[in-house]
């Protein structure tokens, strides 16, 4: 069966740190040095745990708060992988290869859960469903078999699908849906006095924007940038395709409503 969405986040103590060894990052806000694809970060220690992890902002590594693989990196090391580690030799060491592919499969088995929750978009369920089996046969291929997914086809598959459940939920009741602000570029935009009920802002580009008690109610989030987003007291609890990563890289209190899948950040 596929994973269910409680299943589809990070279980850090069931991987053998994939994203600290498999994922390269540049210096920037997000990340305090370049590291390239297949090393080890500077602070992973031998037992697979963080050094830094209790003070990850403070020491520059804010992007590592906000990561989250959906789940992907348990899946790798525990089933794909059959819990063999990375230092185990080159064979093993496929399993940081296989994270990105596998963390990007199981988001698109996030945003199909979803999906099959809308009742609006119930003529979409049959397909959805059939997309999600699809998309979890893909993610629980074998080592060999992984590499050669080609995920951004299978992602582009997906797209029509989510870009039609989005419009008949936030088109529900009233025959249309909000504004589009699809791939907008609002960074640093105040948009404190916007009504952003059922817009379409997936992909925008929200850094930094300020949304404080902002009803996002019913408005499609797929992709949007949410980093350094003010988001206190705003309200997302109905807003669809919201991830964790997103909401961790935002700013929000104890006053912002988040859908009830996501668990409220810690800072």
């Amino acid at each position: 069966m596929p994973p269910t969405r409680a299943e589809l986040v990070a279980d850090c103590g069931s991987c053998h740190a994939l994203c600290c060894v498999g994922l390269p990052f540049s210096r920037s806000a997000d990340f305090g040095y370049d590291k390239p694809a297949g090393e080890p970060c500077r602070h992973l220690r031998r037992d697979d745990r963080c050094g830094i992890h209790d003070r990850l902002p403070q020491r520059g590594f804010p992007g590592c708060v906000a990561y989250d693989c959906f789940g992907a990196g348990q899946r790798v090391s525990q089933v794909t992988y059959g819990g063999r580690h990375w230092r185990d030799g080159p064979a093993a060491r496929g399993q940081l290869a296989a994270l990105p592919v596998v963390h990007q499969l199981h988001e698109v088995l996030w945003y199909l859960d979803e999906v099959l929750a809308f009742p609006a978009a119930a003529p979409l369920h049959a397909e959805a469903r059939a997309l999600l089996e699809e998309t979890d046969r893909l993610a629980g291929l074998g080592p060999e078999d992984l590499p050669r997914v080609d995920v951004a086809g299978h992602r582009t598959r997906v797209g029509p699908l989510l870009r039609a459940a989005s419009r008949m939920v936030r088109a529900e009741g009233r025959g249309r849906a909000g504004r589009d602000l699809a791939g907008r570029d609002l960074a640093g935009r105040d948009l404190r006095r916007q009504d952003l009920r059922r817009a379409d802002l997936r992909g925008a580009l929200l850094l930094g924007a300020r949304l404080e008690g902002v009803d996002l109610g019913l408005a499609d989030l797929l992709g949007a940038d949410l980093r350094g987003a003010d988001l206190r007291g705003a309200d997302l609890a109905d807003a669809l395709f919201v991830t964790r990563p997103q909401v961790a890289a935002a700013r929000t209190d104890a006053r912002t409503r988040l859908p009830a899948a996501l668990a409220a950040p810690t800072r």
